[in-house]
């Protein structure tokens, strides 16, 4: 009986090959983009024609010379790697010599290009299979242009299960919008049918660039920092280091195996924006966006209880590590990976936003839009005059502060509504919500130390469910029958101890939840009611022990805990700025 199983013709294995690689417009953009930022071009321009199914990509990166032409689509050609040991530095975001043949058996591919210093530019003209087909000099600046024409022209059924024009549109926008996050220093024109679409303006760093990505999201709506790492304590990077390429090529100018690693964090403060999907919570490795399921879940944990329900931070976690901590070799669009001691990162990152989080001295901004600002203070007008009175009337007033001011510090002046503290801090003037800013401060003293205390009497409630008695015995309590439809109740979370409610309070605790959430709403309960009158040190011993709770920008159901009014804002609304004398007309 003659085998079954046969050997694939070259030309099958290539088309099989090339839709691993290539398989939509975006693709194609994000190949040669990548090729463009590995060339260290600073300024790309991608111009598409969809109805066509032609793409052009032109960079100012390095070029290259006759004989890279010649090369550079031929199957698994490249300058980034030379034997498998490169597998393990990689420093660029293409490696594989894939892309450009791929396109030779999808489409009609032409490079143009000329080296740095270079007097003269080639045009070249691909067949299939890569060959070179023409050769002619050509007058061209220092750089590249790529055009793919006719992209699946050879595979028709290709196209027809491609999404509509629109939807792949879109998908080349998001392509770049996360390559353009990677890469803030680049300069982005996009044209479709000849007309410009969108162009991205380079920025000193990604949270400058985040809002031309997001209009909807201010500067002052992000918190950005940049820590420098060392490598895991497992790590081989003095091995790494010693087996760095000298290749002398473009990717030169790419990170290099280093003793240390490089985590830069954009994230939206959650007292001022958030999403109603986790859209924005991205994370990149060494200049590409990938899909780390582990480190998202890390970022989401990390702003649990800052939020409110149903709503997602944003977040653009780029971290910058030796390469011998990563394995590109997942999927063909690199796209996914195996990243080394996983739960090192995952603490880090857990710390990192956590500082972006708090407040300090060096994240400390307007805490609302200026036109917010604008409509409250119009609103007050609107309503007649203004009283204030710092001298609180429990107080004597006589007697001194004993609460100095101290930097980077808030002072508490007096309370308004019997609701808000107002404080001063040498930048401006700030509004507290007493209640939330004090539950902010137990729901972290209760996570950090649940702590349940013995009661006597056992206090006594009146027909629970089973399910009730349940979740009771489900967050520590202990809980007995006491008779018919009565049940004892034998100890306590301890900010219960001295509450007159406590019986209500426990009868909460009994309709669901996780232990996160009973800690939620023992911490509602016991936090200071509005409308409670409070002296001057009253207030400040508030507002120190707030400001030192990891997540002080919001309460645990993520409602805004303050609102910041700068001296800069303040000095614009009385216009501080004017010329008196102009002012009166003289």
């Amino acid at each position: 009986m003659a085998s079954t199983i046969q050997a694939l013709p070259t030309e099958v294995v290539y088309l099989i090959t090339a839709g691993e690689v290539i398989d939509s417009l975006a693709s194609v953009v994000r190949e040669l983009v990548e090729n463009s930022l590995d060339a260290g071009a600073t300024r790309i321009v991608v111009s598409l024609w969809p109805q066509q199914w032609r793409i052009r990509v032109a960079d100012n990166g390095c070029g290259m010379n006759l004989d890279d032409l010649q090369q550079a689509a031929t199957a698994h050609s490249t300058s980034k790697i030379r034997s498998s040991a490169d597998l393990w530095k990689i420093n660029s975001l293409g490696f594989r010599g894939e892309a450009l043949h791929s396109l030779t058996t999808l489409a009609d591919l032409e490079i143009l290009s000329r080296p740095l210093g270079g007097k003269l530019g080639w045009r070249i003209i691909y067949g299939n299979g890569g060959k070179v087909v023409q050769v002619e000099a050509t007058a061209i600046a220092p750089g590249t242009v790529v055009t793919v024409s006719h992209l699946f022209g050879n595979c028709s059924s290709r196209r027809q299960g491609l999404p509509t024009t629109a939807q792949q549109m879109k998908a080349v926008q998001a392509t770049i919008h996360q390559i353009a996050l990677c890469h803030p220093h680049v300069t982005w024109q996009i044209w479709q049918n000849d007309r410009q679409w969108f162009t991205i303006c380079p920025a000193a760093t990604t949270g400058q660039l985040l809002p031309q990505i997001l209009p909807q999201v201010r500067q002052g709506d992000l918190q950005e920092i940049k820590l420098e790492l060392p490598n895991p304590p497992n790590s081989c990077t003095e091995d790494a280091i010693n087996r760095v390429s000298t290749l002398d090529s473009c990717t030169d100018a790419m990170n290099r195996v280093s003793q240390h690693s490089a985590l830069n964090l954009v994230v939206g403060l959650p007292d001022r924006t958030h999403r109603h999907r986790p859209d924005w919570v991205r994370v990149a490795i060494n200049g590409r966006m990938v899909k780390t399921p582990e480190l998202e879940q890390t970022i989401l944990s990390a702003f649990h209880r800052t939020l409110p329900r149903d709503r997602y931070p944003i977040c653009f976690l780029h971290l910058a590590i030796s390469p011998n901590q990563i394995n590109w070799n997942r999927n063909p669009a690199k796209t996914e990976i195996y990243l080394n001691e996983i739960i090192y990162w995952q603490e880090k990152i857990t710390q990192a936003i956590n500082q972006a989080l708090s407040i300090s001295s060096n994240n400390l901004k307007e805490a609302v839009h200026t036109t917010r600002v604008s409509k409250l203070l119009k609103a007050a007008e609107a309503k007649g005059s203004y009283n204030f009175n710092p001298q609180n009337p429990n107080e004597n007033p006589k007697t001194p502060n004993s609460s100095l001011p101290t930097p980077n510090s808030l002072k508490a002046v007096a309370q308004v509504s019997n609701t808000y503290i107002v404080a001063e801090h040498s930048s401006g003037m700030w509004l507290v919500e007493q209640h939330i800013a004090h539950e902010r401060v137990l729901y972290e003293q209760l996570s950090d130390n649940w702590q349940l205390v013995p009661v006597e009497p056992p206090i006594i409630l009146y027909q629970l469910s089973p399910a009730q008695v349940l979740q009771l015995q489900r967050i520590g309590l202990e809980i007995d029958p006491f008779g018919e439809q009565l049940w004892a109740v034998r100890n306590i979370p301890a900010p219960l101890q001295q509450r007159d409610d406590c019986a209500e309070a426990i009868l909460e605790l009994s309709w669901g939840g996780d232990l996160q959430t009973a800690q939620v709403a023992v911490a509602c309960r016991s936090a200071i009611r509005n409308g409670t009158p409070m002296n001057q040190q009253e207030m400040q011993t508030l507002l120190d022990n707030w400001q030192r709770t990891r997540n002080p920008r919001t309460c645990p159901h993520g409602r805004p805990i303050y609102l910041s009014l700068e001296e800069s804002a303040l000095a614009r609304f009385f216009r501080r700025n004017w010329v008196i004398g102009k002012s009166h007309g003289i």
